[in-house]
């Protein structure tokens, strides 16, 4: 080969050399640099099974000024072509294309909050996810009995209390089946961990029990720190065989006819529910119970109290006799200046009728 050839060859392949170097700083100056969005901080979603580019796609038509091309081959030179989690994100302005990768390698996803109080019913719960932003409705539509069975519980299993209260964290275009299931397995977690360290002796005979007794438990507690008590008050009357006389089972008999406060009428309400008519546990739970109440069904306080009255700051009053409760009746609900009138106008009717 002649020289002024070699030469030739010699300077394209320095060209090249030089080509490709410049090329190469070009793509790392890329992948560091800040991308544009059309707002910070920004949300984006990508779905599942989404290749990089395929994600870079998505991302760009979401507000982010990424190229979907050299995304691509940010994420195959990098070696985390394959590791991208789908997903719900949010990013903040300054973040780079590497930065953005990472993030996505990671699955440092953004997750959205539902929350579901202690003492909510199955219907508000479902009713709030029905709700929820960006979640995937997939429950909407079904019965109860049809979600128990998506979501794997047993035939025959009350709707009522199975889902725990919390707060559940979940991302963009997740299912809600899921967040149901997840609330579901975690009450059952949580009652059979109960149930394993429960008092001796207890008048309950499983875990459902337990559940039922907690969940009215809830219903009753306004103060904390007497939801042991008011566990005792039930413990001692299931063991006396008298009524449990609470008022909560029966608003939850009467559903939709409550009107906010109880009735003479209301008390005769027909339901295997009505405390006041049927001795024993109503058939199910009442409402969700949270772990306190759980604890405090199977840990009740020592004592002897058959009665309690609402004081009207939350707290209630406990007594052993029913001398003592009609005292108590007297100076906190019959007497105007020691009653809270949204707490005793459903309270009296029980309070009254719970000593006959």
């Amino acid at each position: 080969m002649n020289p002024p050839k070699l030469r030739w060859l010699a300077r394209l392949g320095a060209l090249v050399v030089v080509a490709a170097a410049v090329a190469a700083s070009a793509f790392i100056a890329w992948a560091n640099l800040p991308l544009r969005l059309e707002h910070s901080p920004l949300d984006f979603s990508v779905r599942s099974g989404s290749a990089a580019r395929s994600a870079a796609q998505q991302i760009r038509a979401q507000g982010a000024d990424l190229s979907p091309r050299l995304f691509y081959w940010l994420a195959r030179f990098s070696g985390r072509a394959t590791q991208l989690k789908a997903g719900s994100y949010q990013v903040e302005q300054g973040i780079t294309p590497w930065q953005l990768l990472r993030k996505m390698a990671r699955g440092d996803q953004s997750l959205l909050p539902l929350t579901i109080p202690e003492g909510w019913t199955f219907e508000q719960f479902l009713a709030a996810a029905n709700q929820a932003p960006d979640l995937v409705h997939d429950a909407a539509g079904l019965s109860p009995r049809q979600i128990l069975q998506r979501i794997g519980a047993p035939a025959g299993l009350p709707v009522q209390g199975e889902f725990f209260p919390d707060t559940y964290l979940y991302g963009r275009g997740s299912s809600e089946l899921a967040l149901l299931k997840r609330a579901y397995d975690r009450m059952q977690a949580e009652l059979q961990s109960a149930w394993s360290e429960r008092q001796p002796g207890l008048p309950l005979h499983d875990p459902q029990q337990a559940l039922t007794l907690a969940s009215m438990i809830e219903k009753e507690t306004g103060r904390p720190g007497d939801r042991a008590r008011i566990a005792s008050v039930f413990i001692n009357r299931l063991r006396a065989g008298m009524p449990l006389q609470s008022d909560p089972t029966v608003i939850y008999a009467l559903g939709d006819a409550y009107h906010g406060h109880l009735t003479r009428q209301d008390m005769q309400v027909a339901s295997p529910y009505n405390t006041y008519l049927h001795a024993g546990l109503p058939p199910g739970p009442i409402a969700l119970p949270g772990e306190a109440s759980l604890y405090a069904a199977l840990h009740p306080a020592p004592g002897h109290a058959l009665y309690f009255v609402a004081r009207g700051d939350g707290s209630s009053a406990f007594s052993d006799t029913l001398a003592e409760h009609d005292a108590a009746v007297e100076r906190y609900l019959l007497q105007p200046h020691g009653s809270d009138p949204a707490k005793s106008a459903s309270a009296a009717p029980q309070r009254r009728r719970i000593k006959r």
